[in-house]
Formats: C-alpha cells, structure tokens, sequence
C-alpha cells in the first residue's frame, strides 16, 4: 500500500487489490486507487470530487510507502 499526500489535493491510497467503502450512498468498490478529500470542499465525501482546485485549499505533500516487510 502506498500513500500519498498530494500538495494542494488529495490523500491517495493506492492498494494492491479491491476495496469497499459502505457510507450513506451505499457501497462504493473499486480496485487500486483511492483519492480522500483534504479540502473539505468535496460534495462526494470522503472522496475527492476535484472541489480542491477552485476553493483555494493549500497544503503540503508528501509520500509513504507501507510494503510489507
């Protein structure tokens, strides 16, 4: 598994298979990458629906890679 911070964006998770997330829209699966809203501007939270590029939201980066070993 590795995360990454996006400076002015997201957290990525980018997973070695598929994942499901069960909130109130109901399941969400995928397989691979997640991208979490750090903004809080996101209508689709916890996802990132991109709300980060035009609310002005400024962070730092940054990159962990969680291999197991």
């Amino acid at each position: 598994m590795k995360i990454t911070v996006v400076p002015n964006g997201p957290l990525l998770i980018d997973t070695e298979g598929p994942w499901t997330y069960t909130g109130e829209a109901g399941p969400t699966k995928n397989n691979g990458r997640i991208a979490f809203c750090r903004c809080g501007a996101s209508a689709n939270k916890p996802f990132c629906d991109g709300k980060h590029k035009t609310s002005g939201f400024l962070a730092g980066g940054g990159e962990c890679d969680l291999a197991p070993r």
